[in-house]
């Protein structure tokens, strides 16, 4: 079923929405959590509420492209997940890893002050990723949109490991020099 019949089922609230979302894009979400959680247990509840919060977000949203959408809210819950599980125990895991290796492009927390930077400063980051030659932003957006360690995008692009870490330290400088430019550090 094309992505617009399935948006038009959500809108009608036909409940076959969820089950044509979930035979359509349930592999593609899973491997999202997946990479964040390491815990299939997690993942698959995680991919349920993917469902729910897809239910009730369209309406009144009506995504343009349904995959990104659904990408987005996983990669959201999963990292909620991924926090709650964590609070006590703070350790590894390849999420400790991504944001140490971006800790060096932001600075600060949230406040509730900072909200409306907290926008723009996503859209400067999509504006950025927009201008990468298309292998290195579709890297970068593997490392740190759908947490995939450095080996595994290597060999999906044919590359060694440390030519993927080269790549992304020198997108990750790229990125802090535009941030200082538009005045975010």
């Amino acid at each position: 079923m094309e992505d617009c019949q399935i948006i038009e089922l959500y809108w009608h609230r036909n409940a076959e929405a969820i089950s044509e979302t979930a035979n359509k894009y349930g592999a593609y979400c899973f491997s999202i959590a997946e990479n964040i959680l390491h815990s299939v247990e997690d993942s698959e509840e995680c991919i349920n509420d993917t469902w729910l919060h897809t239910w009730n977000a369209i309406p009144p949203q009506r995504p343009k492209v349904l995959r990104m959408f659904l990408a987005k809210i996983t990669r959201n819950l999963s990292f909620d997940r991924f926090r709650a599980r964590n609070t006590e125990k703070r350790g590894g895991g390849e999420i400790t890893l991504v944001l140490d290796e971006l800790v060096e492009c932001l600075s600060g927390g949230k406040d509730a002050a900072v909200e409306y930077e907290s926008k723009e400063l996503e859209e400067c980051i999509q504006r950025f990723v927009r201008t990468l030659p298309e292998q290195e932003g579709n890297i970068f957006l593997r490392r740190y949109f759908f947490n995939k360690p450095a080996a595994v995008i290597a060999r999906e692009y044919g590359m060694t490991k440390n030519n993927v870490t080269v790549i992304l330290s020198r997108t990750r400088k790229k990125l802090r020099r535009e941030l200082e430019k538009e005045g975010y550090l």
